[in-house]
């Protein structure tokens, strides 16, 4: 951990929003987390300026941040000259932004201390509600979603924060509502963080953190898996209770036994078998934890069971595994921060997948069609493709590979595959690997247009190459932004065109929606 320091950045709450009036800072980066942070530091009374290489975005911040200084210019080496120039105390910086980026490499060759927006939060928040961090390549999403309703089954207001919704600096200052609309503090704060926020993130010491997993992903922004794995680790530092890891992920133990926490702070191991002392584990279809509980040294606790997930199962298909670990994962969490078995077991009952997280959006003809766009890579993907039967998967895929071979995916999987129908503008990443390790499987690449028609015609062909019992899968192991806004309008428009074609199916007395 970062030793002590002076101004700001080494102090918390009351003292560290007094030491910040009138103190110079900036803002590298202007996307939601930045405009966030400018507008916090200006409202704390600091003098902000605030950059962006990007003229519509600096132009967009003039309009809606009075009172920072926007400087833009496509020059970054003369920008962030500039920005070094007026002598900034801190600097916080977009988690877009790699390290060598001379917007973030010259403040930092400056002796400008760099933070994140998760340090800013951690600074100025006025409560001491726990912080629970969850990262992972996949799955940190749905985990840090589960973990909040485990935590508001248990009585506590803790929305989802990090990636999800209102930024962290946000609530931070301001609060955030709770169900019944009031603004307050969060009473815990489940926390989803990557590893590019990950990277220059030193001052929170959360509660309990978990890194789910680590595969090949973002290897444009870090250039190798080890640099990856490295900024991944740094969930658990400065770790107050619960360092929870999955045992079966390789190097997990390592990640953990490498951070350096606060004394006192423990590792609780999750297992696929009966738990020892220190874990939480499965017997038969119960979830067991002796990791949280007072007589854990003599007996186990029933968490949840399976039957209490058993509504996101995918029907024939069956409840995917990496649902099961997920809800371990966030049952841990949740019991680290005080949440009762039973409150986990009713959390788990009233959850919900995110929209575009293997979703099923209609089952028609016999055919089930599952939206998974949140899957942007390949280790997200293969969870999908994991559960379904050899021979019946019409996998919908492609989209910006980030970089990552998909060999290894195409391999493991072909046998499940009927056929494949690719989307994106770049199809290689997908076809060469297919070519290699399915040459039996047809593949239909969809040419590059307008948006809404190019998942039409993807939908169109994966319906003509389905057959009854079979599952269109949309997990496209690659992100969306070569085609679309996010993975999210990626989803929207696929659902949209399933729906259609059960409209159609509708209008001629056929076909039902799930």
């Amino acid at each position: 951990m970062t030793g002590p320091d002076t101004g700001p950045v080494g102090l918390r709450g009351t003292a560290a929003r007094e030491a910040l009036r009138g103190a110079r800072t900036l803002v590298v980066g202007l996307g939601l987390t930045g405009s966030a942070a400018a507008r916090t530091l200006h409202a704390l009374g600091a003098d902000v300026v605030a950059v962006d290489s990007r003229p519509e975005v600096a132009e967009r911040a003039r309009r809606e941040l009075p009172g920072v200084h926007v400087v833009d210019g496509a020059d970054e080496q003369a920008l962030a000259e500039a920005a070094v120039a007026t002598s900034p105390r801190l600097a916080v910086v977009s988690p877009g932004l790699p390290p060598s980026s001379p917007l973030v490499a010259l403040p930092r060759a400056a002796g400008v201390r760099i933070l994140t927006e998760f340090d800013l939060a951690w600074m100025i928040r006025l409560d001491d509600a726990p912080w629970l961090f969850v990262t992972g390549t996949n799955g940190k999403t749905t985990t840090a979603q589960m973990t909040s309703a485990l935590l508001r089954a248990g009585g506590l207001h803790a929305p989802p924060l990090g990636n999800m919704g209102v930024a962290v600096s946000t609530v931070a200052l301001e609060g955030i509502a709770d169900e019944a609309g009031v603004v307050r503090a969060p009473q815990a704060w489940p926390i989803e963080i990557a590893a590019l926020q990950l990277h220059d993130t030193s001052l929170p010491q959360p509660q309990a953190s978990i890194c789910l997993n680590v595969a090949e992903d973002h290897l444009d922004w870090f250039g190798t898996m080890a640099a990856y794995r490295s900024d991944k680790a740094k969930v658990y530092q400065g770790v107050r209770g619960a360092c929870v890891y999955p045992t079966w992920e390789p190097g997990a133990r390592e990640m953990v036994e490498g951070a350096e926490v606060v004394e006192g702070a423990r590792a609780v191991g999750l297992v696929l078998g009966a738990p020892a002392l220190a874990q939480v584990g499965i017997v038969e279809d119960a979830v067991i934890d002796r990791a949280f509980h007072p007589r854990r040294r003599t007996e186990g606790l029933i968490l949840f069971t399976t039957g209490d997930l058993a509504h996101l199962g995918l029907g024939e298909a069956g409840l995917p595994p990496h649902i099961v670990t997920n809800a371990m994962a966030a049952a841990s969490l949740a019991r680290e921060a005080g949440v009762e078995p039973e409150a986990v077991a009713a959390g788990l009952r009233g959850f919900s997948l995110d929209a575009h997280r293997i979703a099923r959006v209609a089952v028609l003809d016999g055919v089930t069609w599952v939206n998974d766009s949140k899957a942007t890579n390949a280790h997200a993907a293969a969870a999908s493709l994991r559960g379904l039967a050899d021979g019946t998967c019409v996998w919908l895929a492609g989209g910006d590979a980030k970089g990552a071979p998909l060999d290894d995916l195409v391999r493991d999987f072909a046998g499940k595959m009927r056929a494949v129908v690719l989307i994106g503008r770049d199809p290689r990443p997908w076809t060469e690997p297919l070519a290699r390790h399915a040459p039996d499987v047809p593949v239909i690449v969809v040419p590059d247009g307008e948006t809404e028609a190019v998942m039409r015609g993807a939908v169109a062909q994966a319906q003509r190459l389905a057959r009854p019992g079979d599952t269109v899968l949309m997990a496209p192991a690659g992100a969306s932004w070569d085609q679309f806004r996010s993975y999210g309008h990626r989803g929207d428009a696929f659902a949209h065109a399933v729906g259609q074609l059960v409209d159609d199916a509708r209008a001629g007395g056929a076909g039902e929606q799930a």
